[in-house]
């Protein structure tokens, strides 16, 4: 049966608020799809396939950091959407703190799966809980470099568990040669960037958002 306009954005994290959208999410950015190449350009990170770490194949070095976690994320198109939720949450201050932190970041065309209006929606002062609790779970206390990652998968017998600020777990194992986080409700995220480095931490850029 075809859904109309009344669908409840928030109901994708369990949340029983009935909003009608008549709008989609307005960008303040130009959106543009992002292929690996384009997002590497804009965020100029390490990009690390699991097998390379896995066998030990010498990389890159990670940019020098060059600001905090939110100054870093503030500082690359790519995270605009992000950015904003952030500020949204009241969580700024808490991820600028010394940490440190590990920030399984998605893009703005992961936020852009989503149903139409559910980021609009959870950026309303009402819903800011809410979407404390679905950022939080994209973050992890201490900093877990990508070759620890693939560390723990490997020793884990081909998962590790990550447990989130928010408390929930996200599940990272390897498939078709890059890391991939199973949420709570059983969606996948894939690592399409790894080891951005920031002062108080690092992030890892997700191509879909985790829900707790």
């Amino acid at each position: 049966m075809r859904q109309g306009p009344e669908r409840s954005a928030l109901s994708i994290v369990g949340l029983s608020v009935s909003t009608t959208y008549r709008t989609r999410f307005r960008r303040s950015v130009k959106r543009k799809a992002l292929t690996l190449r384009a997002l590497s350009l804009a965020l100029l990170p390490l990009v690390v396939p699991a097998a390379a770490i896995a066998q030990d194949r010498p990389v890159a070095a990670v940019p020098a950091a060059d600001g905090t976690i939110v100054d870093v994320a503030a500082g690359n198109a790519a995270f605009s959407t992000l950015v904003t939720a952030v500020k949204a949450a009241d969580l700024v201050g808490a991820l600028s703190g010394p940490g440190p932190f590990t920030v399984f970041a998605p893009t703005n065309d992961a936020f852009a799966k989503l149903p139409a209006g559910t980021v609009e929606t959870l950026v309303k002062p009402e819903n800011k809980e809410a979407l404390a609790g679905l950022l939080t779970y994209h973050v992890v206390a201490g900093k877990v470099r990508a070759a620890d990652l693939v560390a723990r998968i490997q020793a884990g017998g081909g998962t590790a568990a990550l447990t989130t600020l928010a408390g929930g777990t996200l599940t990272a194992t390897i498939a078709d040669d890059a890391v991939v986080l199973t949420d709570a409700k059983g969606g996948k995220a894939r690592v399409v960037m790894a080891d951005v480095a920031a002062s108080n931490g690092i992030i890892h850029a997700l191509d879909a958002v985790a829900m707790p």
